[in-house]
């Protein structure tokens, strides 16, 4: 099974909730990078994974899905699950939110049980801000702490390269070191990629990721590589989520793949056709 990783057109904070997260606004697109995920009979649950420092315990999202499945359905039977990363940690791509909600969708099944939908959602809130939108595929607006959605048609028509810096970017920091500037009005989202996002120039002026700031005053290095991707031709650069991947979008497949090959020895850099959309299996 594919779990899909996920960019952010646009991040914006709007303020300090009282369960201690944030309020916020974002758009989350899928873009073609998955890792592969893989059930086995077992006692127990278990985790075994390509990566040596993913964590195999409760730390592991995916660990901690079947755990709550288990929980909820009243499963004695455990499950080996088998990860094939290729979604760098800490990239701000969702890698670990997709892995769990990969397996929140197809556990049951493998477990031969039912699940409803509502209830797959509440365990997908409860195991992170992310994981509910991973249920399903498509542009969604997310809002809340992430877990309030809105898909809508959103087709990007821009080969969008994906480019990881090799920094790990924990998420509860970036969000912990965030301060806001009263200054900056927030935009919608929505109406500006369903009526712009053909026009990268309004793109530039607009779009932001209100996380930027921080990552960018601590990691040069993301910092440069936004510089990077518009000095060879992206059409509109962003980074995704906390980080520290950072997106471009070009016109031309060319271009594009010319870009992959001028930064693939310097760091990891992925490629996402226009118009991608990952098939629900």
């Amino acid at each position: 099974m594919r779990a899909y990783a996920k960019i952010n057109l646009g991040l914006q904070i709007l303020g300090r909730r009282e369960d201690g997260f944030h309020e916020i606004e974002t758009i989350l697109h899928p873009v073609d990078i998955c890792d592969e995920i893989s059930f086995e009979n077992s006692e127990d649950i278990c985790i075994e994974c390509d990566q040596t420092d993913i964590p195999k315990d409760t730390a592991n999202l995916c660990y901690r899905a079947a755990d709550v499945l288990q929980q909820s359905l009243g499963i004695r039977e455990g499950v080996r699950i088998r990860i094939k990363k290729r979604i760098p940690i800490g990239s701000g791509l969702g890698g670990g939110s997709s892995d769990a909600a990969t397996v929140l969708k197809h556990l049951p099944h493998f477990w031969r049980v039912d699940v409803a939908s509502s209830i797959l959602r509440e365990l997908a809130a409860s195991l992170g801000s992310d994981v509910p939108y991973f249920l399903h595929f498509g542009t969604a607006r997310a809002t809340g702490r992430g877990e309030i959605l809105e898909y809508f048609r959103c087709e990007l028509p821009y080969w969008i390269v994906i480019v990881y810096p090799n920094i790990r970017i924990p998420t509860k920091w970036a969000y912990e070191n965030f301060r806001a500037k009263p200054s900056i009005s927030q935009i919608d989202l929505k109406k500006l990629l369903t009526e712009s996002c053909t026009r990268a120039n309004t793109l530039v002026d607009r779009l932001r990721n209100d996380l930027e700031p921080v990552v960018f005053g601590v990691h040069e290095a993301v910092a440069r590589t936004k510089e990077v991707l518009y000095r060879i031709g992206a059409e509109f650069a962003l980074m995704s989520g906390s980080g520290s991947s950072v997106f471009g979008l070009f016109k031309d497949e060319v271009t594009a793949r010319n870009v992959v090959n001028h930064l693939k020895d310097q760091c990891q850099v992925f490629l996402s056709k226009p118009h991608f959309l990952p098939k629900d299996d």
